[in-house]
């Protein structure tokens, strides 16, 4: 059965077109509580939490209508981060918890994703139950759910960060610039970082509907980037509009990305945390991640982009640790799910315990020069299947050697192929993509 509402990480749109509707979230709310209740046990209960964007008060109102028609009781978050959601639908045995939310998109666009009530991403399964079930004719149950606000919900998630820490542990003496993006975080990973000690400087912090993701937060790091120079910080962190992903920025204003602090998990993990067992990156994770895991013995693997693609290879490969370059880290020893704070502070506790600088231990791992470029298609082929495009990547390749890579990877949102190069030399590798992506152009045009 083809989807017709999911896509990889839920439902998303802009808010007022189909399927981002109040009627549409009033139907989804009474179908999601039909099938949720039937195929998971527990409390007759489902969590709703959103981030700040101004429509989610419009959605939050339509699904908890729709999940109390089917006769499901609600407890309501408020704002919290999409792993928050995650982590209190498993405290509160709920059968399953709801993220309102467009994650890194801005205000106008807004979405829906489920947790399961063991924190995780619903099976394929019974998204398509809830598609079929939106197909029917929405009833009333005999018993009507209730509602309740869980006032204490904030306090639960800071506590529960703090709790991944080692006993004792403290950021004492760290002068941390944290982007909040207008977002989720907003009220809660300052008090997370303040209460381990560290003397926080928030930004970003103050939501008013309209400017989440602003200007601001993981994606738009130049903010934070002005703020850790001009105050002399040790570091900034950012995170995105609903904290599942994070950026750093070190003391000297240099971006830290995924792959990067995913090298220094790993690191540290390999030489003070017993072992670093694997780590799954993407296709689009930057070779310099895989040339560093190799020289510090830690198995590497490539999953398709996405964050349930890397879990799915984290589940496969018997590994804890996994993420993408843009940020989405899990680390599955400490939560079920991609979370900004949780993968922070494992990277606080690196840095605290090799007792270096954020700039120094990132350069343990160098980053391949790389370049892409987006071609466009006017028809959709098989790139496997084109001899010219074929021949055009194997002579890029025996260029690279074992030093370099080529990527063509279809978009899944836009009629555009990336073609990506990697290798030592920025000149020559921004050269080589430049010809492999004419090549492609004119093959697919």
């Amino acid at each position: 059965m083809a989807r017709q509402y999911f896509g990889t990480d839920g439902i998303r749109g802009l808010v007022g077109e189909p399927p981002i509707t109040p009627d549409f979230m009033l139907k989804l709310g009474w179908a999601a509580g039909r099938v949720l209740v039937d195929r998971f046990s527990g409390p007759n209960l489902i969590l709703i939490g959103k981030d700040t964007r101004i429509s989610g008060y419009m959605f939050e109102s339509a699904l908890q209508a729709g999940l109390i028609n089917a006769g499901v009781d609600v407890g309501l978050l408020g704002p919290m981060p999409t792993p928050g959601i995650a982590y209190l639908t498993r405290t509160f045995q709920a059968q399953a918890g709801i993220v309102i939310s467009a994650s890194h998109n801005a205000y106008m666009d807004n979405g829906i994703k489920f947790f399961s009530g063991n924190g995780t991403k619903l099976p394929d399964e019974v998204e398509l139950a809830i598609e079929e079930q939106l197909n029917q004719p929405m009833t009333t149950a005999e018993r009507l759910g209730k509602a309740r606000r869980i006032d204490d919900a904030s306090g639960r998630y800071i506590e529960f960060c703090k709790g991944t820490m080692p006993w004792g542990f403290s950021l004492q003496g760290l002068q941390i610039v944290v982007d909040c993006a207008n977002g989720a975080t907003y009220h809660i990973a300052p008090s997370v970082f303040s209460e381990l000690g560290a003397k926080v400087i928030p930004m970003a912090a103050e939501p008013n509907g309209t400017n989440i993701n602003r200007g601001c937060g993981s994606t738009k790091t130049e903010a934070l980037k002005e703020r850790v120079m001009e105050l002399g910080a040790d570091l900034g962190i950012a995170f995105d509009g609903d904290g599942d992903r994070v950026m750093f920025v070190d003391h000297r204003g240099d971006i830290v990305d995924g792959d990067e602090l995913l090298f220094i998990i790993a690191d540290y993990q390999q030489r003070y945390g017993g072992g670093c067992d694997g780590v799954a990156g993407t296709l689009m994770s930057n070779l310099g991640l895989e040339l560093a895991m190799k020289k510090i013995g830690v198995p590497f693997a490539r999953a398709k982009v996405g964050d349930r693609y890397v879990i799915e290879a984290m589940r496969n490969n018997g590994w804890s640790l996994g993420g993408e370059s843009s940020g989405h880290i899990v680390c599955s020893n400490v939560t079920t799910t991609g979370d900004g704070i949780i993968s922070a502070l494992q990277v606080l506790v690196a840095l605290t315990t090799m007792g270096e600088s954020l700039n120094t231990i990132k350069k343990g791992m160098q980053k391949m020069p790389q370049t892409m470029i987006n071609v466009h298609m006017s028809r959709r082929i098989d790139l496997s299947e084109e001899p010219t495009i074929q021949a055009a990547v194997a002579s890029v390749e025996a260029t690279l050697g074992d030093r370099g890579r080529v990527l063509l990877r279809p978009s899944g949102t836009e009629p555009v192929v990336r073609v990506m190069v990697e290798g030592q030399d920025k000149s020559q590798v921004k050269e080589l993509c430049q010809e492999l992506a004419a090549t492609v152009e004119k093959a697919l045009n």
